[in-house]
């Protein structure tokens, strides 16, 4: 492999994950992308109250996506070889981090929406 291209890596992801399981991984990321999306502009704003729940799940989401990745790969932490690796295996904790932390905040703002205050009169 001399050239990394956007082709390649697809083709690297679908052995690892397997076609079905990779494309139901995408389907499902784009789907909780534009359900993210729908939320901020229908709320308009952050919730703070959200947000912080959200990013206390980070931690769980991190640990869950790398082992799910050393799940797939068949592999172990004794399979770490040097600081590619290591680097290759913070970006899938930072990536599910990140996942786990939009889909909270999205389940959050999908059932318990924001209620406007202004249209309480008191």
């Amino acid at each position: 492999m001399q050239d990394l291209t956007f082709e390649t890596l697809i083709a690297v992801f679908e052995e690892i994950f397997g076609f079905w399981l990779f494309w139901a991984m995408v389907v499902t990321a784009a789907i909780i992308t534009l359900l993210y999306i729908y939320v901020l502009i229908r709320d308009r704003s952050v919730s703070w109250r959200k947000f912080l729940w959200a990013q206390l799940s980070m931690p769980f989401g991190a640990i869950a996506a790398v082992l799910f990745v050393q799940k797939m790969t068949n592999s172990s932490f004794a399979d770490i070889g040097g600081p590619v690796d290591v680097f290759v295996l913070l970006g899938v904790a930072v990536a599910g981090a990140i996942g786990l932390a939009i889909l909270v905040y999205v389940l959050e703002s999908l059932i318990w929406p924001q209620v406007d205050e202004d249209e309480f009169d008191y």
